[in-house]
This record gives C-alpha cells, sequence and structure tokens, in this order.
C-alpha cells in the first residue's frame, strides 16, 4: 500500500515540473512580447509626433498661404478702428465682439457700436486714414424699469442719416448724428429684439411690389412702419431746426423733445404669439387676401416667425383692425360708454383733478391669420435672414442647419448641416463682366455662411447652386451689410451702374474692416 502511494505522489512531481516548466517558458515569451511591444510603441509615438509636426507646420503654411490669397484676391481693406479708445465697449479682450449685449450696425464709411446703455458712431473717410469718433449717444433709459439698449439700426434716404434704437421696454428711438433725440415713441410694452429696414430692392429675375418698411420685433408681437412717413418726419424736424437756427430762437432742449416725442407715427401691430413667442419674425411681402375674404383696399401681408416652441411659423397679416362684427361693436362702443361714465361723474361730483401726463398706451392689435407652423423638438429657431425682395429667407436652429425657406410656397427648398453658431446674409455675385457698366441683371443671389468654429464664410449660389467660394474669417470675427437705402429703388430699376449687396468682415482682434469682392 505505501509503496503504490509513493508511486503516485512521485507521477504527480514529475508532472508538476514539467508544467512548472512550461509556465516558466510561457512566462519569458510573454516578457519578450511585452518588450517588442513597448519598442513598437515608442517608435509609432516617435512617428505621429514627426507626422504632427510636419503637418501641422505644413497647415500652417497652407492657412498663412490661403489667408493671404484671400486677403489678396478677395478681400479689400476699406478702414480700420484699432486706433480708438473702445474699451468702454470690451475691446482688447478675445472675442470681444461676440458679446450679445454688444450691436453693430453699418452704413458707408461710418460704423455705430452700441452697448446697453450708449453708442459710438465711428467715421473714417478712406482705407488709409484712421477712423475717428463721429459722437456719443447716452440715451434718457429709465432706471426703475432697468432699460437698456436692446436694437440698433441705420435709418438712410437720400439727404438724412439717422440712428434707430430700440429698448428693453418697447420704445423706438430716433437720433439724428448729431445726437440729438428726434422721435420717441412706444411700440409695445417688452424688448425690442430687432428693427429690420427693407424696401423696394428685388431679387434677380423677381418682380415684387414696391414698399419700404421699418418693422419691429418684439417677442410674440410684429410692428410695421412705412418708410414715407417717418421720411416725411424726419424731414419735417430737420426743417424747423433750420428755421430756429436762422430765427436764433432758443428754445429748451426738453422741452424740445418732449414736442417731439408727442407726435406719433402711425404703424400697424399684429400679435403672432399663436405658436408661442418668437426669438425673430420679419414681414417678407404683400400677399393675396383669403379666398372667401370680402374685396377692400387694404392690404395683406405675410410674417414669418422663428421661436423656441415652432422652428417656424407663417401668418397672414391684415391692415385692418375691425373686420368683424363684434370687434366693430367693442370698438365703438366701450370708449364711447366710458366717454359717458366720465363726463357724467364730473357733473355729480364738480371735482377738479390736476392734470397729469398721459402714460403712453400700446396701439391695439390687427388681425393676423395662422398659415402654418413646423414644430420639430428639440430644434429651435436662432437666427432669421430675408433676401432683398422677401421671396427667401435663411434660418438658422439649435441644430447648426440652416434651413432656406420660399416665403411665397412657405417650402423649405434646401438644408444645410454642420453650422453650429452661424449667421447668414444674402450677396450678390458678378456674373457677366463684359459690360462696364453693370446692372441688376449681371448678378446672381448668393448666400454668405458664417461658421466661427470652422473659422471660414462660404458663398453658395441660390438656390440651388454650388459653393463657388470659401474664405478664412479669422476668430472673433464679425460680418456685416449696410442697411437699407429708402428710394434706392429708383436707381437700381435706371440704366446707372447698379450697387450690388455687399458683405463686409470686421475683426475684432486687428480692428479691421474689410469688404468682400
Amino acid at each position: 500500500m505505501g509503496k503504490w502511494v509513493n508511486s503516485l505522489w512521485k507521477k504527480y512531481e514529475t508532472e508538476l515540473k514539467g508544467q512548472r516548466e512550461m509556465i516558466n517558458s510561457m512566462h519569458m515569451g510573454n516578457h519578450i512580447v511585452i518588450k517588442d511591444l513597448d519598442s513598437i510603441k515608442a517608435l509609432v509615438d516617435k512617428l505621429g509626433i514627426e507626422m504632427v509636426y510636419h503637418d501641422g507646420e505644413q497647415a500652417s503654411n497652407l492657412t498663412a498661404e490661403a489667408s493671404t490669397m484671400a486677403r489678396r484676391t478677395h478681400l479689400t481693406d476699406l478702414g480700420s478702428i484699432a486706433n480708438l479708445d473702445l474699451s468702454e465697449l470690451g475691446a482688447g479682450k478675445e472675442g470681444w465682439l461676440d458679446n450679445p449685449n454688444l450691436l453693430c450696425a453699418l452704413d458707408t464709411d461710418s460704423l455705430a457700436i452700441a452697448n446697453r446703455y450708449f453708442l459710438l458712431v465711428l467715421d473714417w473717410s478712406h482705407p488709409s486714414a484712421p477712423a475717428a469718433f463721429r459722437v456719443k449717444i447716452r440715451p434718457n433709459l429709465s432706471p426703475i424699469e432697468a432699460e437698456y439698449i436692446s436694437a440698433l439700426e441705420w435709418l438712410v434716404f437720400d439727404d438724412i442719416r439717422v440712428i434707430a434704437i430700440g429698448t428693453s421696454c418697447g420704445y423706438l428711438l430716433i437720433y439724428s448724428l448729431g445726437g440729438d433725440l428726434i422721435h420717441r415713441q412706444l411700440v409695445y410694452p417688452g424688448r425690442i429684439l430687432r428693427l429690420r429696414v427693407r424696401g423696394t430692392k428685388r431679387d434677380i429675375t423677381e418682380d415684387t411690389t414696391s414698399f419700404e418698411e421699418v418693422c419691429v420685433v418684439i417677442p410674440g408681437i410684429i410692428a410695421r412702419f412705412d418708410g414715407s412717413v417717418i421720411q416725411r418726419v424726419l424731414q419735417r424736424w430737420y426743417q424747423e431746426t433750420q428755421n430756429r437756427f436762422w430765427n436764433q430762437s432758443s428754445v429748451d432742449k426738453g422741452l424740445e423733445e418732449y414736442e417731439n416725442s408727442s407726435t406719433l407715427i402711425p404703424y400697424q401691430c399684429w400679435n403672432v404669439s399663436k405658436y408661442g413667442s418668437c426669438v425673430d419674425a420679419a414681414v417678407t411681402g404683400v400677399m393675396p387676401p383669403p379666398l372667401m375674404e370680402l374685396q377692400s383696399s387694404d392690404r395683406y401681408y405675410c410674417a414669418v416667425t422663428i421661436g423656441v416652441d415652432a422652428a417656424i411659423s407663417a401668418f397672414r397679416l391684415s391692415e385692418d383692425r375691425s373686420r368683424s362684427f363684434v370687434g366693430a361693436i367693442l370698438s365703438k362702443v366701450v370708449p364711447a360708454t366710458f366717454s359717458t361714465i366720465a363726463s357724467f361723474s364730473k357733473l355729480v361730483w364738480r371735482t377738479q383733478q390736476p392734470a397729469k401726463k398721459a402714460e403712453p398706451k400700446p396701439q391695439p392689435f390687427a388681425r393676423a391669420l395662422p398659415l402654418t407652423c413646423l414644430k420639430d423638438h428639440p430644434r429651435k429657431g436662432e437666427k432669421l435672414t430675408l433676401s432683398p425682395s422677401g421671396t427667401l429667407a435663411a434660418i438658422t436652429d439649435s441644430l447648426g442647419r440652416i434651413m432656406l425657406l420660399d416665403t411665397r410656397a412657405l417650402v423649405v427648398v434646401r438644408l444645410w448641416k454642420g453650422y453650429r453658431d452661424a449667421s447668414c446674409l444674402f450677396v450678390e455675385r458678378l456674373v457677366n463682366k463684359d459690360s462696364r457698366e453693370h446692372v441688376k441683371n449681371d448678378y446672381c443671389l448668393c448666400l454668405a455662411i458664417h461658421a466661427p468654429r470652422k473659422g471660414i464664410v462660404e458663398i453658395w449660389q441660390m438656390r440651388m447652386g454650388p459653393r463657388i467660394l470659401t474664405v478664412p474669417c479669422p476668430k472673433g470675427s464679425k460680418i456685416l451689410q449696410p442697411t437699407y437705402r429708402f428710394g434706392s429703388t429708383f436707381a437700381a430699376s435706371s440704366s446707372t451702374s447698379y450697387k450690388p449687396l455687399e458683405v463686409f468682415f470686421l475683426n475684432g482682434d486687428s480692428g479691421k474692416l474689410s469688404r468682400l469682392n
């Protein structure tokens, strides 16, 4: 029995020794393989560093070459604001133009920059001349309501240039280039998001009804001022100012501002919050009345809004505020009733109350009929840009997409992806270079897309054309476009040389203003 057990133990011992030798050999092989892998990893890292270095050097060379090529062929320097002290606006900090509280408006040889409480107007005469301060305007804002500047735009007529300001309390302010308040009017209580100036400048091969307007966008509200009415108000103010100058009559400035602000400019106002509050909106043009509507001389407008609840919404706007029978009764009976009651109460109590300054009241809404809407959660509309005639609209959303909307058919006809935080402007490109004096038909409509995350500006031909140009855009830059000039329709339709839509680059770091050729 003992010999048998001893033989078993020896057999097991022999097998264990064999397995130990095999395991030792495996450990040795693994150690060698690990060393080889470490050597290979070191070689790969070295190769990667060399590739990154050479690629980075080559990319920097290509970027510098592309930037030089862009500056040499596609960009023309117009001026610089680097010589001015704009520290009050945040200049000197990286990306200071990206501040959402900073507003910019461009006009010929002039730039208006505003923060929440004041604005500066800068001028330059030619590219080699440094920019100069024109005027600093500090509006009289309400500290109780924490009022601030929320919108900025130029109003340019044939012989008049003024600056329009929208405030967070819904007031429209118009200032002269001398810093004088020309007009102050309450549009509607609420923050003015944008001031849009648009007129009869038509797209290529398009024909639209002529009109010129100033559109005020408030969350859920659209107001429209006729351009000719604003022009008459401005002309009357300048004429009265000139007469006072020649008569050498001293008038108190506060009284003068009060008299100017007491004259209200008529306008139309619509409530477009059917599908939620909007972040941007525009009146795209005149549209036909509904099929079953009574024929009248009133105009109907088409409005497009974008917002959080509905990415895109469209409305038919009517000029008539008392179309319905119930509305007519309320508009006539209610004011007469309150007037009668007030007169009767004065006769009974014979009280003489001190006269109080009447508070401005918002204008009643005209009728807005919803046409369609696009709800695509979590897509949210961010910015809206109209073509000159209003037949196309470029809309950016929170998903990094750009939609091209046909505002007549209310159909998205094109879509771009991968453009987060983008901004768009329509531009006209010269296609017929044979003639000396170019007319409108020598240009084609394009869309300029500024992709700040990519650091480029792309030019796409409308509507279904290819991408025809890519221009590097330095970080911290902004694309701008001069405001519409009232009365330019007659010049555009004449045989004289046509001035196309252009895009300008404002570099916040270098202070240079350039034009895209």
